[in-house]
């Protein structure tokens, strides 16, 4: 673990404090609003979610990053509007939320922190989503300590929603590398092409513009490599483009590609501004090769 005594990791942890307070705001007018809630709000709550996520993840804070995981992707259903959330759902959102905010608050020893029951409540909701072709969703019945009774109605006509990362495609997967230094391009390029297709952009707007031309074609890319410094765009405003795209096309949060950001800014700084971006991982240049195989793994983007 990270040591939570440090200037910045105290104020990460007061920065999700407040945040989290903003969850709770914005939960509460979803409950009001119900299918009729305002983008925007949906949208405020899932980045607070994920940058609480990443950010956790990144201090080994994994309990923390676990609830707040699950609930960024139960808040990505909402914003999909693959599922609409009723009282009783966003009761469970809002009992996630103040777990997440007493976790934080004691963050030295949430890592042994029983979060079970608040889990199975948020797989609950989103085992009332419809599920994609082919594949079965759990039913409460098969939930150990779910929340009783129909917490989340399914939309009428939604044919798909969030897949765990073990159901991402098997195929030869396609890579986005962005990258304006020609050696850090050169080194990844080389490995990336190892397992899949690996294009190239030289700067974010290149990128966006690779990423939208393959989405009109109706493909797709498994992961990007994404640097943070870049002339004309850089990183974090490319980041932002490309999950708009994504989120224009309806394409689920836990669909979309997986962004790695790389830098060589040792500034931790940076890297929560990164997840509060949407991105999914942080590497540190000169990157370490094999973190990055254990991250394509962990995605199942190769075996």
């Amino acid at each position: 673990m990270v040591d939570l005594d440090n200037g910045l990791a105290e104020g990460f942890l007061a920065e999700c404090s407040e945040k989290l307070g903003t969850l709770e705001q914005e939960l509460l007018a979803i409950e009001h609003g119900g299918a009729d809630v305002d983008d925007e709000r949906i949208g405020r709550a899932f980045r607070v979610a994920h940058s609480v996520r990443g950010g956790a993840y990144f201090l080994d804070l994994a309990k923390i990053g676990e609830l707040a995981h699950r609930t960024e992707e139960t808040l990505g259903l909402i914003r999909s509007r693959k599922i609409v959330p009723t009282p009783e759902g966003v009761d469970v959102l809002l009992r996630a939320t103040d777990r997440l905010r007493e976790l934080v608050s004691d963050a030295d020893t949430s890592n042994g922190a029983d979060i079970s029951d608040v889990m199975a409540a948020l797989v609950a909701l989103s085992a009332d989503a419809p599920a994609p072709s082919g594949e079965k969703r759990p039913t409460r019945n098969h939930l150990t300590q779910a929340a009783p009774g129909a917490v989340l109605a399914a939309v009428p006509g939604a044919v798909a929603a969030a897949a765990p990362a073990a159901t991402r495609g098997t195929g030869t997967p396609r890579m986005l590398l962005v990258e304006d230094d020609f050696t850090s391009r050169l080194v990844l390029q080389t490995f990336l092409s190892r397992y899949g297709d690996c294009h190239v952009a030289v700067n974010g707007r290149e990128a966006v513009d690779a990423f939208r031309h393959a989405s009109e074609q109706g493909q797709t890319y498994d992961l990007i490599c994404m640097d943070i410094m870049m002339p004309e765009m850089d990183g974090p405003e490319a980041v932002r483009r490309i999950r708009a795209i994504e989120h224009a096309r309806g394409i689920l949060p836990a669909r979309g590609a997986k962004i790695t950001m790389t830098t060589t800014i040792g500034d931790m700084r940076k890297v929560f501004q990164c997840f509060k971006e949407l991105c999914d991982a942080y590497l540190v240049k000169p990157i370490d090769l094999t973190k990055l195989l254990g991250l394509m793994k962990n995605w199942q983007l190769v075996p």
